[in-house]
């Protein structure tokens, strides 16, 4: 019981050193990780869509 107590107190410790980010520096975080996704999500659905009509192409007109 008391290897545990003693990691919980560390740990407890190790958080209180840690550089915790600004609230307009998590909110600017944030807004650019949903920017970069929905970007990435458009990508990837143009270039499925572009792959899609490429073998429907290539497999309608032999």
């Amino acid at each position: 019981m008391d290897k545990i107590i003693n990691y919980l107190k560390a740990a407890i410790e190790e958080t209180k050193k840690v550089a915790w980010p600004t609230k307009k520096e998590t909110y600017n975080y944030t807004l650019l990780v949903i920017f970069i996704s929905l970007g990435m999500a458009l990508f990837l659905g143009v270039l499925d869509l572009v792959f899609t009509k490429g073998l429907e192409y290539l497999i309608i007109n032999k």
